[in-house]
């Protein structure tokens, strides 16, 4: 026994662990394992008592570069903390760990526990400065190791990728021929559905739509296993977003060749353990790309365009200058105007005044800031028509034609999904057919068999006939949607594309026509004339200025015109009355701003907006002030205190001077009023004294 065990190890675990970096190392190097799982006998063989001897084989299959998902490993180091191991009995080093901060962790818990490390090549004291060295030692080229190891095969893999001879799983759709050679899928439907794949996002213009196709017709996806007992079976199940998503990204459909299309980063976890993740590298970091290595489904171009399209699908990017796909709201041109002020795209919003009011509006320089104000906005139904008629005007010259390519295009989707029908119910009667055979061909003696094959041919003729269902009311409904009969009609119809547009056609569908014929349309707004220029960049390549004329707002609807202004002034200046002026105007059967007869108090707020005085005619009875002074021969102070007294009937003119009447009854009576009043002598006398000054 060796002499650095003693007692007190003894009494305590030893605990034998066990690793390999992966499950294939664990299902084909079967004898590593078994000298592994040997390291019990040596313990015994070392005093060990059987039930004081623990065995960690929960890492079988884990990379030893990180403590992440190696769980027996976090707790062999727990227990030697709590000083519960006597011994770690290990086949060699690395097998405890290829990282150094783990490694030398746990030499120096090892060291204050005074726990042992037993490998093949000793027994060793962590406590002791030459075994802690060796250890040291030891765990420095692991690591060293392990990094040559990978950068050897990572080479190897590159060199190989370069040539276009590394092989990897490859998608769904391809496999490998005997010679090495990709190819395409022998399964005539599996490639048929990958192409309808292709054709519906070319038509549908986003992966929900595809997603969506599928369900709606039942229609499903293969999927390829790789590894295990299922390794090469094809596997059918309902489409997703993330697969459509997969496919489209992958220019492996596109007949390119690829290797290091993601790179594995590592990162901290929140329990502070080291994670790898795998990232998307920009195309231009791939190490490896090779066009035109193998048969395509789509061209590279094609491939170019799925990828421009889903990013222009982006909702979720701040201050995207992208037109995004078109979507089911209320607006024509929402994601193609562009402001003509900051040039960034306009936005949409649906402001609430007793109904639900679309409008386009840019507030980019306001959000980021720049400004106080937005740049503009306008409602959606003042461009909407104008726009609508203009891509009218644009179709009705090859209304018919489009009609019949709209048709043969639906003719061969109906086509491509009835082959699909079919091949589907082909699939369903080969593996009726192959569960038959092999329920014929077993001894009926042997129930136990038998039984079991019995099922399973009852299960395929059920899908069989689920699948037979499937097509016949898949037959049903194409014929009740595009009945054949109905070709000359369809094609009649088309010739009022007009009512088809406005009565048949979704908003949906109607983003989708003016987005193939028109790129974007760039706005300016003359606020002062109160126009919007609409420069409209056709996908033919012309440029269109359209103007459209915006609405007066509130405050403009119940503002009179200018004409309607003089007339009330016309009629002010020759009558003088605001009574006869409501009564002429009303004789004529003009109407106010709000379409309601004439009132005072309208002619006066026009009078009071327009400053329009109204003048005042001088009666046959009425006087100036200096009038009535050189009639009775008094001072100007006694005539306005005449007027302040109410002695007489005074009215004040706009230029702040009176009209007094004075009737020819009245005025002996002022007269005597001169004579008998003290003050008429007093004032006369102070007229004629400022009367005096003033000749001086």
């Amino acid at each position: 026994m060796n002499s650095k065990i003693q007692s007190y190890h003894q009494q305590k675990m030893a605990c034998i662990y066990l690793r390999q970096s992966t499950m294939f190392q664990v299902m084909h190097n079967q004898e590593s394992t078994e000298r592994q799982y040997a390291l019990q006998q040596k313990a015994q063989q070392y005093g060990w008592d059987t039930s004081r001897i623990r065995i960690m084989d929960g890492d079988l299959g884990q990379s030893g570069s990180h403590t992440t998902n190696r769980e027996d490993f976090k707790t062999l180091v727990a227990e030697v903390s709590m000083g519960n191991v006597g011994a770690i009995f290990v086949l060699e080093a690395s097998r405890l760990s290829r990282s150094s901060a783990d490694w030398n962790r746990l030499l120096e818990l090892c060291s204050l526990t005074q726990t042992l490390i037993i490998d093949q090549d000793g027994c060793y004291d962590p406590s002791q400065f030459n075994d802690q060295l060796l250890l040291g030692l030891k765990g420095t080229m692991s690591q060293a190791e392990s990094h040559l190891i990978r950068a050897r095969l990572h080479g190897a893999k590159i060199n190989k990728a370069k040539r276009g001879e590394l092989r990897f799983p490859i998608p769904v759709g391809y496999i490998y021929d005997e010679d090495g050679n990709i190819t395409f899928d022998p399964d005539a439907q599996v490639c048929h559905v990958i192409r309808l794949l292709f054709d519906l996002f070319k038509e549908k213009q986003t992966a929900y739509g595809v997603v969506h196709y599928f369900g709606s017709h039942n229609l499903q996806f293969p999927k390829r296993s790789y590894g295990g007992r299922w390794k090469g079976k094809l596997l059918w199940g309902k489409l997703t977003h993330e697969r459509v998503l997969h496919i489209l990204k992958h220019p492996f459909y596109a007949g390119v060749y690829t290797y290091g299309r993601y790179k594995s980063s590592k990162k901290l976890n929140p329990q502070g353990e080291i994670v790898s993740r795998l990232k998307r590298q920009p195309m231009e970091q791939w190490p490896v790309m090779i066009k035109n290595h193998h048969c395509p489904y789509i061209t590279y171009e094609e491939f170019e365009h799925n990828i421009q399209q889903l990013q222009l699908n982006k909702a979720n990017i701040p201050d995207n200058l992208l037109a995004g796909p078109p979507r089911e709201g209320l607006t024509l041109l929402q994601g193609l105007l562009v402001c003509g002020i900051c040039g960034r795209r306009m936005t949409i919003r649906y402001t609430i005044n007793n109904s639900i009011v679309p409008t386009y509006l840019c507030n980019w320089q306001k959000r980021q800031g720049l400004t106080s104000c937005e740049c503009f906005s306008f409602r959606a139904d003042i461009v909407d028509p104008v726009i609508t008629q203009k891509v009218i005007e644009v179709l009705t010259p090859a209304n018919v034609s489009i009609a019949i390519n709209a048709l043969g295009e639906i003719e061969k989707r109906t086509a491509s999904l009835d082959k699909h029908w079919q091949m589907n119910i082909q699939r369903c009667q080969y593996q009726a057919d192959l569960a038959q055979r092999r329920f014929e061909q077993v001894d009926p003696a042997n129930r136990l068999v038998a039984a079991s094959l019995e099922k399973d041919w009852n299960r395929q003729l059920e899908k069989l006939a689920l699948a037979t269902n499937e097509y016949q009311q898949y037959q049903k409904k194409t014929e009740a949607d595009f009945p054949s009969h109905k070709r000359k009609e369809i094609i009649a119809l088309a010739r009022q594309i007009s009512t088809l547009w406005s009565k048949t056609t979704n908003t949906k569908d109607k983003k989708r026509i003016v987005r193939l014929l028109i790129s974007d349309i760039t706005v300016t707004k003359d606020r002062q004339t109160k126009l919007l220029f609409l420069n409209v960049r056709w996908q033919a390549g012309p440029l269109q200025q359209i103007q459209v004329t915006l609405p007066p707002n509130a405050a403009d609807k119940v503002r009179y015109p200018a004409a309607m202004v003089e007339k009330v002034r016309t009629l002010t200046m020759q009558h003088g009355d605001d009574k006869k002026t409501i009564a002429l105007l009303n004789e004529q059967g003009i109407l106010g701003a709000k379409g309601r007869p004439f009132t005072l108090h309208m002619i006066k707020s026009i009078r009071h907006k327009h400053q329009i005085i109204r003048p005042l005619l001088k009666s046959e009875n009425e006087y100036t002030v200096s009038q009535v002074q050189k009639m009775f021969n008094i001072s100007r102070h006694m005539v306005y205190y005449w007027i302040d007294r109410k002695y007489v009937n005074a009215r004040k003119k706009p230029d702040n001077t009176f009209l007094i009447e004075i009737a020819p009854s009245n005025k002996a009576a002022l007269r005597e009023k001169i004579e008998t009043s003290y003050k008429a002598d007093t004032m006369l006398k102070l007229s004629s004294v400022s009367a005096s000054k003033d000749v001086n």
